[in-house]
């Protein structure tokens, strides 16, 4: 919990607007992440309760991508929404390859903890991957619409303010 508030103060003082969005979009992927493990169910040993935390900075780093992008935008002189959509859609590819590379590592860790007798390794692959394709939607879908919602009562004049630029 600690560890949780000083991130989102981070994010809060750091990225302003577009931070408390991406507090709300984790908060938001912990708790979809928590109701597929119960679904599941999925037992939080520490190995993976590891998983979930690395999957949750996995979200985090998503909207950090998204947010930088969308400054370098701002910074050229774009309005606020295409800020958002050219942000999004440069962000993509690095978010992509990223989601896709730690999935692919956690079904290797998953097959080849069954196959050597590591099992305890399952565990953790199984809630990494599990936390990554949460984040993965919560960044597609959660961030992104919030963003889009939110920006569409933000006046240029406050852009500046808002954004920490």
């Amino acid at each position: 919990m600690i560890g949780f508030i000083i991130v989102a103060l981070f994010m809060l003082l750091y990225y302003r607007l577009p931070g408390a969005v991406a507090i709300l979009a984790v908060a938001i992927y912990a708790g979809l992440t928590f109701a597929l493990f119960k679904l599941i169910p999925v037992t939080l040993t520490l190995p993976s309760i590891a998983g979930f935390l690395l999957s949750t900075g996995s979200a985090l780093d998503a909207n950090i991508l998204i947010f930088e992008r969308m400054k370098e935008e701002l910074r050229n002189g774009r309005t606020i929404l295409q800020a958002l959509d050219l942000g999004w859609k440069r962000a993509w590819p690095s978010i992509r390859d990223s989601n896709i590379a730690t999935i692919i590592t956690s079904i290797i860790l998953f097959w080849f903890g069954s196959t050597f007798g590591a099992t305890i390794v399952k565990g953790f692959a199984l809630t990494l991957a599990l936390g990554v394709l949460v984040s993965l939607f919560t960044a597609v879908f959660v961030t992104r619409s919030l963003l889009t919602v939110i920006l569409n009562f933000v006046k240029p004049e406050r852009t500046q303010m808002l954004f920490g630029l």
